[in-house]
């Protein structure tokens, strides 16, 4: 259940309604997701949320769109957000993302998990190879 509903009339509020203009003309959407309808209960957060989405994640950079999407799954995994999982895993599979690939990525996040827990309860120093300061 959630801890806020979102507005009866979502778009009443002019900046919410050009928010999801730019949300919809940005990702070639008529749908929005969840996410954006309950954020519009607090506008200059949908705002802030949806800029950083743009500038992060739709704006091309030396990584391309499937592999962002595939860290943000990890990233999600890490945090436990279901829902980040959900729709990050769906946009990566339009991105191109294989059986194959999500298989090995969930590897990749398993054994990560595993040996981040090893080393924290370990407390192993970082060898000075590691550490960029030591060059």
């Amino acid at each position: 259940m959630s801890t806020v509903s979102p507005p009866e009339n979502l778009e009443k509020d002019p900046r919410v309604k050009a928010v999801f203009d730019d949300i919809r003309a940005t990702r070639k959407v008529d749908t929005l997701n969840n996410l954006w309808l309950y954020l519009a209960a607090t506008p200059d957060l949908l705002e802030e949320v949806w800029q950083g989405v743009k500038v992060v994640m739709a704006t091309e950079s030396a990584l391309d769109a499937k592999t962002k999407e595939m860290i943000y799954i990890a990233v999600s995994i890490a945090n436990s957000c279901s829902y980040c999982i959900h729709s990050h895993t769906a946009a990566a599979r339009a991105k191109g993302m294989s059986a194959e690939e999500h298989a090995d990525l969930l590897r990749v996040v398993s054994l990560a998990g595993r040996t981040n827990h090893l080393l924290n309860g370990l407390q192993v120093p970082v060898d000075a190879a590691f550490d960029q300061d030591a060059s």
